[in-house]
């Protein structure tokens, strides 16, 4: 049975990108909106054609078929991704935050041999080192650029999957993305990311999430990153539903975006939330036809605030970006749980030191943990991981799977770097990231948990925990909070608030506590870690502490107790304290 020209049997049970790119031809839906410009699903088909095309005359032969898009989401994106699965290409995402020497490093680590950007980014590509001569660069906005085009635009899928400018033909284990991850140090790693993954990824978030032929995919996370094509583009390929594009996240503009597309779902980051709850409420907020968010990291407390505010759920999904561990939310999962695992995966949650199988976690009525302190560890695949390994970089892809230690604990596993616990019921509970772990006291604590506690602070519109290195062994806790407009620090009222809080451990409170309008974010609207951890305690704005005072064998004051501001007499006591215990270099950390 065909729909429009489009074989419903075809693009359900594809098994690749390409196959899924093919299907859109002849159907004369709306498939992608941007500002005033529709384009039907069999135009946005023929366009890939055209670029398809295209790459298999500018590509060098032998050579890997890679090309880097510099890009906001500009019609532009969806276009390559498709031209790049038709042609048998790769694309590597560049992110246009990126800068000098590290940019060029990205595009020559992925050995793009083509680059698509725009004019307004073209600054960036300006200097030495760039690994690609003038020519190698196509601006999509230039008019030489549809020049170029020009021959190639009577291209069709089917011709191009008969060998008419294909590099090759495109199987489910062809090269499809590689996407820089955001690990907290080093260079980040490129990804891959298949055909057959990313395809089969598309179809079983269409039939999750429940996504109909009808819907709108609002993409307002950048295109760079794994977020919005893998959860916001691939479903609605998969199911032929449209896509709006918006150059960069704007809160502002998110409900107007939401209203004139007719979007229905939309892909967030919790800081993203964040930024969308700063925004003054107003009495047509649940005016819209929104009916789902899905991302990570948005928390419990502001998801509630979420859909109280804006009437629409968010859903919490796990998948990590490599495709090593997957879970799937089932119609019991309870609030604050992300859900079970994913078909074909044995997932634990284990002591990263020993590879023990940690106790499940106990919650009270109001679902808060009681046991974090023994049931938060590493979440682990110990069976079948579709893990396809970073490009170029064999001790990355080799640490994720060979264990830990000198015993090579967990040797053949998918380590995920991620923290979590696992209920009495079975379900799985994102905590945060291994980089987010802090060991206070011999005690670990994850900066998630702290995190979702302090968020019930009134005057925070957000709040970021981290770890400062202690002057003498393990960590201390710092908080810091972006304070609503209006709002003041009150250190008696912030004191009382810790003291009402009963799932806030005896470790868990703030020693350190920064006031600050907003937090620092990366490009993909993550609250950037690295740039607080780094700063701690020597940083421009207000500090408050709450001071370690016993000299002796009696116990320290514990943190939390009372606040005072921290002087410039206080932080000179305290680096040479660091000094004293030569581990003032680990503040640089």
């Amino acid at each position: 049975m065909a729909v429009n020209g489009t074989s419903a049997q075809g693009s359900s049970g594809a098994a690749t990108v390409a196959e899924l790119v093919q299907a859109q031809w002849g159907d004369h839906r709306a498939g992608a909106k941007y500002g005033d410009l529709v384009l039907t699903h069999h135009e946005l088909a023929g366009g890939a054609a055209a670029r398809a095309a295209l790459l298999g005359e500018l590509l060098p032969r032998g050579a890997p078929p890679h090309l880097g898009v510099l890009l906001g989401n500009v019609p532009e994106y969806p276009l390559w991704l498709s031209a790049a699965a038709l042609a048998g290409a790769a694309v590597a995402g560049i992110n246009p935050t990126r800068r000098g020497p590290e940019l060029a490093r990205d595009i020559g680590h992925t050995d793009c041999a083509l680059l698509i950007t725009e004019r307004a980014l073209l600054p960036l590509l300006a200097g030495p080192g760039l690994p690609l001569p003038p020519e190698r660069i196509l601006v999509v906005d230039d008019p030489a650029y549809r020049e170029l085009l020009g021959p190639y635009e009577g291209a069709t899928p089917g011709e191009i999957a008969a060998g008419r400018g294909a590099l090759c033909t495109p199987t489910p284990a062809s090269r499809m993305l590689l996407y820089f991850t955001s690990g907290s140090t080093g260079a980040p790693k490129a990804a891959v990311c298949t055909q057959g993954r990313l395809a089969a990824a598309g179809h079983a978030l269409a039939g999750q999430l429940g996504v109909r032929r009808d819907d709108v995919h609002y993409l307002c996370m950048p295109m760079f990153h794994g977020n919005a094509v893998i959860a916001g583009w691939a479903p609605a390929l998969a199911r032929g539903a449209a896509v709006a594009l918006r150059p960069r996240f704007s809160a502002s503009a998110f409900l107007p975006d939401v209203r004139r597309y007719g979007a229905t779902y939309f892909t967030y980051v919790g800081r993203a939330v964040q930024y969308l709850l700063a925004t003054p409420p107003a009495p047509d907020d649940r005016d819209h036809p929104l009916r789902r968010g899905f991302g990570t990291e948005a928390g419990s407390v502001d998801a509630a605030r979420f859909a109280e505010r804006f009437g629409v759920r968010l859903t919490e999904g796990y998948g990590s970006s490599e495709g090593g561990a997957a879970i799937q939310r089932t119609p019991d999962t309870p609030p604050g749980a992300i859900g079970r695992p994913a078909p074909g995966g044995d997932l634990a949650v284990v002591d990263p030191e020993t590879g023990d199988e940690l106790p499940r976690g106990r919650l009270d009525p109001a679902g808060r943990l009681l046991n974090g302190d023994r049931a938060i560890g590493e979440l682990v695949n110990r069976g079948r991981s579709s893990f396809e390994g970073y490009w170029r970089n064999a001790e990355a892809t080799a640490a994720r799977t060979r264990g830990r230690g000198e015993g090579r604990v967990g040797a053949g596993w998918y380590w995920t770097g991620d923290l979590f616990f696992r209920d009495t019921e079975g379900f799985f509970h994102f905590v945060g990231r291994t980089d987010d772990r802090l060991r206070v006291d011999s005690e670990n604590l994850a900066a998630a948990m702290i995190e979702n506690i302090l968020a019930r602070y009134a005057p925070a519109a957000g709040v970021a925990v981290y770890a400062v290195p202690d002057p003498v062994a393990g960590d201390q806790v710092m908080a810091a909070l972006a304070l609503r407009d209006g709002a003041v620090f009150d250190p008696d009222d912030f004191v009382a608030f810790l003291a009402a809080q009963p799932d806030l451990g005896t470790k868990m409170a703030p020693r350190f506590v920064r006031t600050m309008d907003a937090l620092p974010v990366t490009a993909t609207h993550k609250v950037h870690r690295v740039a607080l951890r780094r700063a701690g305690f020597r940083c421009p704005d207000p500090v408050w502490w709450s001071p370690v005072t016993s000299a002796g064998p009696a116990p320290a004051v514990p943190a939390g107790s009372a606040y005072r501001p921290f002087t410039a007499e206080d932080r000179s006591a305290l680096l040479a304290l660091y000094r004293a215990h030569d581990r003032a270099a680990l503040l640089d950390r």
